[in-house]
């Protein structure tokens, strides 16, 4: 658990950091996608609260999490159909010239949700959750997000 716990703060505090950058984006197809991973994050932090213990474990409300993360990671190509990079957006160029491999990192992201609801019975199955989680948004982030 001592190597979870560093990882679990770094994505909360990347949530955090996240929703401020969000404020006063005016371009529409921006705004969606923004949104959408926003959504994702809300989703993470539920499980992340509780990987930490500051919060009540409860499988339904992880399931609906993942549930969440499931439905929100199947739009993310869509989400990006339309290249438009605003001086809020952090989308990078390179996710309309690597269409297909951004779409596959989020298919990537969208199967791991599907796969693990149903599967986190205690608190400690909370870590490799959080661990999965995060290693799926990273290698897209590292790639496609400034």
């Amino acid at each position: 658990m001592k190597l979870v716990k560093p990882v679990i703060s770094a994505a909360l505090t990347a949530l955090a950091t996240t929703a401020l950058a969000h404020t006063g984006v005016k371009d529409p197809d921006v705004k969606a996608r923004m949104d959408g991973m926003s959504a994702i994050a809300d989703a993470v932090k539920t499980i992340g609260l509780m990987a930490k213990g500051e919060t009540d474990f409860d499988s339904a409300a992880i399931d609906a999490a993942l549930a969440e993360i499931e439905t929100r990671a199947a739009r993310i190509p869509e989400r990006f159909e339309t290249e438009v990079i605003t001086p809020k957006s952090e989308a990078r160029p390179a996710i309309w010239d690597e269409m297909e491999a951004f779409s596959e990192k989020a298919l990537a992201l969208e199967t791991l949700a599907a796969t693990r609801q149903g599967t986190v019975a205690s608190p400690d199955d909370l870590g490799a959750l959080m661990g999965d989680i995060g290693t799926s948004c990273k290698s897209c982030h590292s790639e496609y997000r400034e």
